[in-house]
């Protein structure tokens, strides 16, 4: 579905999307990687650091009550059992070689039913059929989607051996670069994911989520025009719903909210299966709810929920849209659900700051529980394999430890120049009291056309303490303009600064 110039993207920061996300992991079929093992030492490495970080989360459980208490149970479960090998029967000796691919049945499972059930169904075709290196790179992709979806960080290491298995089978064969690059991409190494992407298109120029990975990997080292042009070949080759949404995000990023809007309802109305039905459906309630057009917003993600009603995605958009509409208390009951199944940075800091903004008793104690959640995550992730430091940056930034958020923020910075890392290192350089320094990362932030209201009310907020008084009145009254729900918190101290400013006129 080529638009006016014929480039397409993906909403931040998603892959393709394959439904049947939220259900219990499965254990991965036992192998060795043939060749002397180059997973074991890190591996081991991994193991320890995923036994430290656990004894991090479990601690920050219990500091939690109620549902926070059980979304720590669930991930400690789910990463216990990720962290080891069911070996079952499958050794390569005396078995006959296997087609590159997965049997058809399982590929279609994977690519429209249930991901659970998918991945069980490979792992009993693998250990018949263990040298099929087809379907160890569809095993690999499919740990990286169930990761992904589930905010189960300890499932990376899993795919990791997958993939190499396939490699080992079949020596550079794409599909198992493909499912590389975007397991690169799910860890945060986007360079690597653009490398692992370029090999696999040079063994198969249309494969799609070859396609999809170099698209996301260039929007978020932050080279908005390369991945447009990537974006317009990926039209040209693969058109479909995932190249369709990436369109969308690098025309948003650059300021186009008319085209992006008009591209995912066309997407929308290409939809055929329910899950691309829920995913198209929430990128446009994204997209609403970033304009301030919440009850547009709403509708949108009630059909997606219509599609598939366990869809986190469009849960956590959907209690956004609540909460800046005023009814926190739905937020507080939507978000609640949604970290009990998927703990990740953002929804654990959007239901921090709902409880902080509610003020009832223990409302405090229950924030600085999800805030604590939050970095226990961040210990599990980064002992996956995952470069966490965005995420560190902007929660550290306010609701943690100020010099942790300018470490991590600048190491990400160090890794990638996107409107996102130039955001997160002007928040925490503001944090620490360096506003001059900050104010060109918080411009860079802005410069795209990008209409973010967290961007422009941090951008104000530096302006305001580096004594830009009237650069500050514009960015604040912009972010309250553009989205006055954005943050309870945040919008909170946005109405705040504005009202000093004027005072001060």
């Amino acid at each position: 579905m080529p638009a006016e110039d014929g480039t397409e993207a993906a909403r931040h920061p998603r892959a393709e999307h394959v439904p049947g996300a939220g259900r219990r992991p499965e254990a991965e079929p036992g192998h060795r990687v043939p060749g002397g093992d180059p997973a074991a030492s890190a591996g081991a490495g991994r193991a320890g650091a995923r036994g430290a970080a656990l004894r991090r989360f479990a601690a920050a459980a219990r500091r939690g009550r109620g549902p926070r208490v059980v979304s720590c149970v669930v991930l400690l479960a789910v990463a216990v059992t990720a962290g080891s090998v069911a070996m079952g029967g499958g050794r390569d000796e005396g078995r006959a070689g296997a087609a590159g691919a997965a049997p058809a049945a399982v590929a279609g499972v994977l690519a429209g039913g249930d991901l659970g059930a998918g991945i069980r169904s490979l792992q009993a075709h693998l250990r018949a059929q263990p040298k099929d290196f087809g379907g160890w790179a569809t095993l690999g992709t499919a740990y990286v989607e169930q990761a992904r979806t589930q905010g189960d960080p300890s499932r990376y290491p899993q795919a990791e051996r997958a993939l190499e298995r396939s490699l080992a089978l079949a020596p550079g064969n794409e599909q198992a670069l493909a499912g590389q690059a975007a397991l690169a991409a799910a860890r945060h190494d986007f360079t690597g994911a653009l490398a692992h992407a370029d090999r696999a298109l040079e063994r198969n120029p249309y494969s799609e989520r070859a396609l999809c990975s170099r698209i996301d990997a260039l929007v978020e080292l932050g080279r908005y025009e390369e991945a447009a042009g990537a974006a317009a070949t990926a039209d040209r080759r693969r058109p479909g719903v995932p190249v369709f949404t990436r369109y969308a995000y690098v025309r948003e990023l650059r300021g186009d909210v008319r085209t992006a809007r008009e591209v995912l309802r066309r997407a929308l109305d290409s939809a055929s299966s329910p899950g691309d039905v829920a995913y198209v459906a929430t990128a446009l309630g994204q997209l609403a709810w970033n304009q301030g057009e919440y009850g547009t917003a709403l509708t949108h993600y009630a059909r997606a929920l219509a599609a598939d009603d366990g869809y986190l995605p469009a849960l956590e958009g959907r209690a956004r849209a609540q909460a800046a509409s005023g009814d926190r208390a739905g937020a507080i009951g939507t978000l609640e659900q949604v970290v009990v199944r998927s703990p990740l940075p953002g929804p654990l800091v959007a239901l921090g700051e709902l409880y902080e903004d509610r003020g009832a008793d223990g409302d405090r104690a229950r924030a600085r529980d999800q805030y604590a959640l939050v970095d226990a995550w961040t210990a599990l992730a980064r002992a996956g394999g995952v470069e966490a430091g965005l995420d560190t940056a902007l929660a550290a930034a306010d609701h943690g430890n100020a010099g942790e958020a300018l470490r991590a923020a600048r190491a990400e910075w160090d890794r990638r120049h996107s409107v996102h890392t130039a955001d997160a290192l002007a928040w925490a350089l503001h944090v620490n009291g360096r506003d001059e320094e900050a104010l060109p990362y918080a411009r860079r932030a802005t410069a795209t056309g990008y209409r973010n209201a967290a961007f422009l009310h941090h951008r104000g907020m530096i302006e305001k303490a580096a004594g830009h008084d009237r650069a500050a009145r514009r960015s604040l009254t912009a972010a309250l303009e553009l989205n006055p729900g954005f943050s309870p918190l945040g919008a909170r101290a946005a109405r705040a600064a504005l009202k000093e400013l004027e005072g001060a006129r």
